[in-house]
C-alpha cells in the first residue's frame, strides 16, 4: 500500500501540511495554484478586507461551478436507458 507523503502548501498567506499519496500530488499542486490563482482574481474584482474574504469568495464560486457541473450531468437513469437502447441497436445492425 502506499505511503502518504508530506506536502506543504500555500493557500492565500498561509502554510499547510498535508499528507497525500504519491500519485495525488501534482493534483493537489495544481489545485492549489487554481485556488491561489482564483484568490488573485478576486482581489483585483472586489475590494475585501483581508485574505479570509477573498477565501470565502473562492469556497463560494467553487460550491457553485460544483452545484451547476452536477445539475448538467444526465440522471443515471437517463443514461442507463440511453445506452441500452444504444445496445439494442448495435444488436440489431449484427
Amino acid at each position: 500500500m502506499d505511503e502518504l507523503i508530506p506536502v506543504n502548501v500555500l493557500i492565500g498567506d498561509r502554510t499547510y501540511r498535508v499528507k497525500v499519496l504519491p500519485k495525488d500530488e501534482e493534483v493537489v499542486r495544481k489545485t492549489i495554484k487554481f485556488i491561489n490563482d482564483k484568490i488573485i482574481e478576486f482581489k483585483t474584482q472586489f475590494a475585501g478586507k483581508d485574505m479570509q474574504d477573498y477565501l470565502g469568495m473562492v469556497v463560494l464560486w467553487y460550491a457553485t461551478q460544483q452545484q451547476e457541473d452536477t445539475a448538467n450531468l444526465p440522471a443515471a437513469g437517463e443514461l442507463q436507458s440511453s445506452l441500452e437502447r444504444l445496445e439494442g441497436l448495435i444488436d440489431k445492425a449484427l
